[in-house]
């Protein structure tokens, strides 16, 4: 809640490090931190493809039960991700508490979660995961970190991967590296045969 003290700019050495390692590895890297633009400050996530070109997400959500609203400013636009032909839709942390927010209105395969979720609320997320997953008909994966900040509270990670039926595939309480397979005809064949999707609600999100 402190961002003055970290001095993070649009080119800072954060995005340049995921530049290097995407390129380095020819892979897709995302995660989100600190950036100062303007005036303002965001929680602003970057997904970097292998070519090290990018795009971004503002943090729509800001955690109000620790005054993130009175620092960050929050972000009006979700971002939808083309990748070696998946639609990826990444959002942030507090955003899983919101399901009009995440709501498969276009047709995305995969709803990405990257966060800093604690302990003490940790059934939270995996119940709202496991939702996101099966509401959407969408994989649901979820990147928690883990130990403890200093403030003193605890992260166990809980990091996640479901898939359409709400089906976990994946997960982790340590700091890891993992590998996932996602099956895109998993998606396909489940939407066509259960056809939930084509009864979702039309609606316009309002600021």
């Amino acid at each position: 809640m402190k961002p003055k003290s970290k001095k993070k700019k649009k080119d800072g050495k954060t995005l340049n490090w995921m530049q290097e390692i995407a390129k380095k590895y020819q892979t897709a890297i995302t995660g989100s931190f600190i950036v100062k633009d303007g005036e303002d400050y965001f929680n602003r996530l970057f997904f970097v493809f292998p070519d090290q070109s990018f795009k971004t997400y503002n943090k729509r959500h800001t955690f109000t039960l620790a005054g993130e609203d009175k620092v960050y400013k929050k972000g009006t636009k979700r971002l939808l991700v083309h990748y070696k032909g998946w639609k990826i839709c990444p959002l942030i942390c507090y955003d899983l508490r919101f399901p009009v927010w995440a709501r498969n209105t276009n047709d995305y395969d995969v709803l990405l979660f990257v966060a800093n979720w604690p302990e003490r609320r940790i059934s939270a997320w995996d119940a709202l995961l496991k939702a996101r997953a099966i509401e959407n008909m969408c994989y649901a994966v979820g990147v928690n970190r883990v130990g403890k900040d200093e403030n003193g509270i605890v992260y166990t990670g809980h990091s996640s991967v479901y898939d359409v039926l709400g089906e976990r595939l994946f997960f982790s309480e340590k700091e890891e590296v993992a590998v996932v397979t996602l099956e895109k005809n998993h998606i396909i064949n489940f939407r066509k045969k259960l056809g939930f999707l084509n009864d979702r609600d039309s609606f316009v999100i309002e600021d």
